[in-house]
């Protein structure tokens, strides 16, 4: 399958410059490159999902250069609603060394080349800029974009800061392909009008034509609401923002109508093994198949293979697909961390200790889930009322579950 067919299929084609997305990946080798500011000390799901393009991209022969704007990062892309906060320089570059390394990681090519727009934008003198570049901008075409008309349309106006940031971005792309021969950046749909401006920058100064690829942000289908930060739903890349265990659970609790999608956009499982699942999905939905299949996936990516072996069997614990009593110290202690927990004094009967965790509001109501079958115990069912929950018996740490979703993890003391 070209390299083309195979972005078009998962989903990684939205807009292009360019006369076919046949003609800007699957002829010669570009230098492609997509960047990123460092509004943030790690990069989230809506963030990684412009990296595996890059990882598709890179496997199949083209030359990736990744910025992080330590430049532009110091004014920040107008946001729709509000003028961004300007960061600490100090703050900036910190965030950019952190992005860096996660980069370095997570795209896995000896062929990438690291750049910060600072090194450029620091040194551009102001009037050089504006009869050099600014002249190839014309006011109109700037209100035209998205952000900049609904800002200048509210309160809030714009200020000239954030109004100038399509130049610096074009600019990058000019420095680019002087210093590179880059030929393509990739990005986000929302960037398009930034990236456009760097395409057409470059056909008005050097006469060359360059090309453009966006991919459409990823959209929950069940809430209509983006992946990112500024939704207030951001999943972190770094473990120390998001752990391994939360991030494995977010892709597990994908809804059925988006996890193909994102089985296709957020790993390379083969579009085969994809038509496969979504069969099996189709024929057995409860069977979440396809929702394990993603959240092992994406987090081995991200946190390593043994990591999401660890995270995947404590998960497995908790819905009884794995005997509770099998899980080593290191998976006890991961559940610990991210559970929901009760210390509960040891030797109580199960009557006293699903009122005292929540998952009764009663004894009378303790004793109907008993008696009806719906309490286990590490797993096991447990019907007989006076049943006595001490440590002799179920070690110091108990998995308590009433019914398939409702489970508290309890440490006897």
């Amino acid at each position: 399958m070209k390299l083309s067919e195979e972005l078009k299929a998962r989903g990684f084609v939205n807009q292009i410059a360019g006369e076919s997305i046949e003609e800007i990946v699957d002829g010669e080798k570009r230098v492609v490159y997509h960047g990123i500011d460092p509004t943030a000390d790690s990069a989230h799901a809506g963030n990684f999902v412009q990296w595996i393009l890059l990882r598709h991209l890179a496997n199949s022969g083209h030359r990736i250069i990744f910025l992080v704007g330590g430049g532009t990062g110091r004014i920040g892309d107008p946001k729709p609603d509000q003028e961004r906060t300007l960061s600490d320089g100090h703050e900036v570059d910190d965030r950019v060394e952190k992005l860096k390394k996660q980069a370095q990681t997570l795209l896995g090519t000896k062929e990438i080349t690291f750049v910060n727009n600072n090194d450029w934008l620091s040194e551009v003198g102001l009037i050089d800029f504006l009869r050099d570049i600014g002249k190839h901008f014309t006011v109109n075409e700037l209100v035209k974009k998205d952000a900049i008309s609904r800002r200048m349309q509210s309160e809030v106006g714009i200020s000239y800061t954030e109004f100038a940031y399509p130049l610096l971005q074009a600019y990058d792309y000019l420095m680019l392909y002087r210093q590179y021969g880059c030929s393509l950046q990739t990005g986000g749909s929302d960037q398009w009008a930034n990236i456009v401006a760097g395409v057409d920058l470059i056909r008005r100064v050097e006469q060359k034509t360059v090309y453009a690829l966006t991919q459409a942000l990823v959209i929950d289908k069940t809430t209509g609401k983006k992946f990112g930060k500024s939704e207030g739903n951001a999943v972190w890349l770094d473990a120390n923002k998001t752990s391994p265990y939360k991030f494995y659970q977010f892709w597990l609790n994908t809804s059925d109508e988006n996890v193909i999608d994102y089985l296709k956009r957020f790993t390379f499982v083969s579009l085969t093994d994809i038509d496969q699942i979504e069969q099996a999905l189709e024929a057995n939905p409860g069977s979440r198949q396809a929702q394990k299949q993603l959240a092992y996936a994406v987090t081995k990516f991200v946190h390593g293979e043994a990591v999401a072996d660890s995270v995947e069997k404590a998960s497995l614990a908790l819905f009884g697909d794995v005997d509770f009593a099998d899980l080593n110290e290191a998976e006890k202690k991961l559940l610990l961390e991210n559970a929901e927990t009760a210390e509960i004094k040891d030797g109580l009967d199960l009557v006293e200790v699903l009122v005292v965790s929540k998952l009764a509001t009663s004894k009378r109501e303790a004793r109907t889930f008993i008696e009806s079958g719906a309490i286990q115990v590490n797993n096991q069912k447990v019907d007989v009322v006076d049943t006595m929950i001490i440590s002799q018996t179920y070690g110091d740490l108990v998995l308590l579950k009433r019914g398939k979703k409702n489970f508290v993890l309890i440490k006897l003391v």
